[in-house]
């Protein structure tokens, strides 16, 4: 019980209270979301991306051992996603929404801050949920644009979605870096490392003002089924993954935290885009995001006593 208190004390509550002051800051200012979503995702998400894989001990099998992972995990959720919407019988604009809602996971700006705080001291663990992140972005411009889109058009246009992304390029640079042993000069590594440093806050604070003012409604069947699929399926799948590989240690324990993690805004996005019941979306974002304290303070408590 000592150890659940400190891990919610140390890692969740200060996640939650940036959360909180991102949502007060933009009910009195009304911030920019434009402006901050074009930081997060052109500055500083391809910097933590960069940093956090070029310091690392990151191999090439781990690598593809983390690819396999979120590969396997995501689509057998799309296949839970998919009886769960027949079970409650969901037309195609609320089904797209909900398969969404359970498969895509917020890796980026809830995600990576959390794994920061929880391996501070061991920079591999962060560097596997970066990894996670580029693998969620494939999902999410593929799957989830499919999911929204019809079918004759989902193919071309998720490949070049997905291609805009920095954080791949990022991610690729650093690789490449790492494996040639190139050392940057101090002149380009300061800045970089202080832009990673100020990512945690930026990110949960963009994501506070992203749910300022989503208001929840009343909690239904589709909305239970999600926070079900998401915040206990998904770990559940990607125990049992992780188990059949036989990982263990560090990435065992980041991959496992990492499937905790709640619905993803991308797939609240896609539904407002798309019109496939955005309110909905919207809730199920806010919902799960709120229980998430609860549920990736177990998974990170679990973590440690498996792994």
């Amino acid at each position: 019980m000592e150890i659940l208190s400190t891990i919610l004390l140390k890692v969740i509550a200060p996640v939650f209270v940036l959360i909180g002051a991102g949502a007060m800051m933009h009910r009195i200012f009304n911030l920019n979301l434009s402006t901050l979503s074009k930081l997060l995702t052109y500055y500083f998400l391809p910097v933590v991306a960069f940093i956090n894989v070029y310091d690392s001990q990151m191999t090439g099998d781990m690598f593809f051992i983390i690819v396999i992972v979120q590969l396997l995990a995501a689509a057998v959720m799309a296949g839970i996603s998919s009886g769960l919407s027949r079970l409650l019988k969901l037309n195609r604009g609320m089904d797209a929404t909900f398969k969404n809602s359970v498969v895509l996971m917020n890796s980026g700006n809830y995600g990576v801050p959390v794994s920061q705080l929880v391996f501070q001291a061991q920079p591999v663990g962060v560097a596997v949920q970066v990894i996670v992140m580029i693998i969620q972005n494939l999902i999410t411009y593929t799957y989830g644009l499919y999911n929204s889109l019809s079918a004759r058009h989902g193919g071309t246009k998720a490949i070049r979605e997905f291609l805009k992304m920095p954080v791949l390029y990022a991610l690729l640079l650093g690789l490449v870096l790492k494996s040639l042993d190139i050392r940057l000069p101090f002149f380009i590594m300061e800045p970089v490392e202080r832009s990673a440093d100020a990512f945690l806050a930026i990110a949960l604070l963009a994501l506070g003002a992203q749910v300022a003012f989503i208001k929840i409604g009343k909690i239904n069947k589709v909305i239970i089924a999600s926070c079900i699929g998401r915040l206990l399926m998904g770990p559940a799948v990607s125990l049992c993954i992780i188990f059949l590989l036989g990982l263990d240690g560090i990435v065992a324990q980041a991959l496992f935290i990492a499937s905790s993690f709640p619905s993803s805004r991308n797939s609240a996005q896609f539904a407002l885009e798309y019109n496939n019941y955005p309110e909905m979306g919207g809730q199920i974002v806010l919902v799960t995001t709120a229980l998430s304290a609860l549920t990736v303070t177990l998974a990170v408590y679990v973590s440690k006593l498996i792994f």
